[in-house]
């Protein structure tokens, strides 16, 4: 671990064996290649995520990811926390993500069936280096449009997410990605889809 912080999977159930890599320095120019490397792997990430292509997207995760979403908390300023301990919407890794992904495929998949229509609006790019050029730290905003069948309202959610990306043999894949909602009370009907 560098930069001398702890992360979010570091407090996590299934976090133990999570990469610890942290940023290191300040933002990357937005010129620099691997930003744009960084943002067009999350461009092209969130295609897979809005076709609902998820066997393809299991393929961009590292072995040993790690895809948390902290169950938020609205505290007082200065209380030094903003995310409930050991709570989580999403604690998940490779295994119980491919096992999300599997029950898709199946006729038991009844929360996707018939399946949302997503958009993922990704923005506020930014990346880090770290301590190994093997390794970039990104953060972005994200906000999900999700409708579902043709009576109920749509929903919105609006997140943070930090991620970080592994280069491996064969191209860059996530590793780690925290997803911190921007607010407490998640208005969605359910969660099975992935920001």
């Amino acid at each position: 671990m560098t930069g001398g912080q702890d992360t979010h999977s570091a407090r996590s159930i299934l976090g133990g064996h999570a990469p610890r890599e942290r940023r290191v320095g300040s933002t990357l120019p937005f010129g620099d290649e691997r930003h744009l490397l960084a943002h067009q792997w999350l461009v092209d990430e969130a295609y897979l995520l809005d076709e609902q292509a998820y066997t393809q997207w299991l393929e961009l995760l590292t072995e040993d990811i790690h895809y948390l979403m902290p169950v938020r908390v609205t505290t007082a300023l200065g209380t030094g926390f903003d995310t409930a301990p050991g709570a989580a919407h999403f604690d998940e890794n490779k295994y119980s993500l491919s096992r999300r992904v599997a029950r898709f495929l199946t006729e038991h998949a009844w929360t996707e069936d018939p399946p949302s229509r997503l958009r993922h609006h990704v923005t506020n790019v930014r990346t880090f280096a770290t301590g190994d050029d093997d390794h970039l730290v990104v953060d972005s905003g994200v906000l999900l449009f999700r409708s579902r069948g043709d009576v109920r309202e749509p929903a919105l959610v609006s997140a943070g997410r930090e991620d970080l990306l592994r280069r491996e043999a064969d191209g860059w894949r996530l590793a780690r990605r925290t997803i911190l909602v921007d607010e407490s009370v998640i208005r969605m009907q359910n969660l099975a889809i992935f920001l």
